[in-house]
């Protein structure tokens, strides 16, 4: 008898972003591949439709998904596909976490036509960027610089748009997630690629999750061949450091695992967490630990999330 899942019709729910749109292409092309008959559903959530104002200021990154999480509930669409530094760190009650695919390039991307670095930007430049996380290392950087003439402004969008504004002058250099970039084929477009040392990423960047009903086993079981342990491992050891903090993107924090040596189980995780109102430096951790599965990587991340505090990082304060 063969072990292989019966196949299914399945309905994507997806952003319409082109990035969005490959994300969901290609984890369509994956199920085809497993005999899957796949379509998708295309939805335009509130983060695509309020562009003026920031993630941190009108709900967070919840906006780019509750819609397709409604779309999944009232049985419109089967799953969705994620970017994981998108999603918040608890999902409702009944949806889970189905699938986690190997990462693409975590880092962050330095996107200019007129500057190959921060160090190259002219007296009084602006610099572009969506995340807390970034500007609190770019201030930092720039401090370190001797740069107080730089302003770095908010900048909302899907990844065309943010390009379109860079391209029209009203930047003269932005951050991106090299992920996107290189995903739509625009790695030409990246002058120079942070090392996480420089620029230490989100939790979760790079990688694509795959959301489903908790009552739908059929989907986990059909989704199981595109798991990447590895990158699991990883991510769900950078998301708890952020859940255990709050969980916010009004909170700038970053958070990133990688293995030590081929084969040696080893998980490096190292977080930095800034304080948005610049009245304090940034707060650095790193710690190592065997992980051999999600309930040690989780731990990890617990600890790394107490030693943060130690170090004099704040959480935000809960609104009541």
């Amino acid at each position: 008898m063969s072990n292989t899942p019966p196949a299914l019709s399945i309905t994507i729910a997806t952003r319409e972003s082109r990035l969005a749109l490959w994300q969901a292409e290609h984890v369509k092309a994956l199920l085809e591949q497993r005999g899957h008959r796949v379509n998708l559903l295309g939805m335009t959530t509130k983060g695509d439709q309020i562009l003026d104002r920031s993630l941190s200021k009108v709900g967070g990154k919840g906006l780019f998904v509750k819609e397709l999480e409604v779309a999944l509930e009232e049985g419109r669409a089967d799953m969705a596909v994620h970017s994981l530094k998108d999603v918040p760190m608890d999902l409702p009650e009944g949806f889970v976490l189905a699938c986690v695919m190997e990462r693409e390039d975590p880092r962050d991307a330095w996107v200019s036509s007129a500057c190959a670095s921060l160090a190259e930007l002219p007296q009084g430049a602006v610099v572009g960027t969506s995340s807390l996380r970034r500007l609190v290392l770019l201030r930092e950087a720039l401090d370190a610089l001797g740069r107080a003439d730089v302003r770095i402004e908010p900048l909302r969008g899907n990844l065309d748009t943010r390009l379109r504004k860079l391209d029209e002058g009203q930047y003269h250099a932005i951050v991106l997630a090299a992920a996107g970039l290189k995903r739509l084929g625009l790695s030409g477009r990246i002058r120079h690629v942070f090392e996480p040392a420089d620029s230490l990423p989100a939790a979760g960047q790079g990688a694509l999750g795959i959301e489903v009903r908790a009552d739908r086993p059929d989907l986990i079981e059909a989704l199981a061949p595109l798991v990447h342990l590895p990158t699991w491992y990883r991510v769900a050891a950078e998301r708890t450091v952020s859940r255990a903090m709050g969980g916010s993107c009004s909170m700038p924090l970053a958070a990133y695992a990688q293995w030590e040596a081929a084969g040696s189980g080893q998980l490096r995780l190292d977080a930095a967490w800034g304080d948005p109102d610049g009245l304090q430096g940034v707060v650095r951790v790193s710690e190592q630990a065997p992980v051999r599965d999600l309930a040690q990587a989780e731990a990890l991340g617990q600890r790394v999330a107490e030693a943060l505090r130690a170090a004099g990082a704040q959480p935000p304060a809960v609104e009541v």
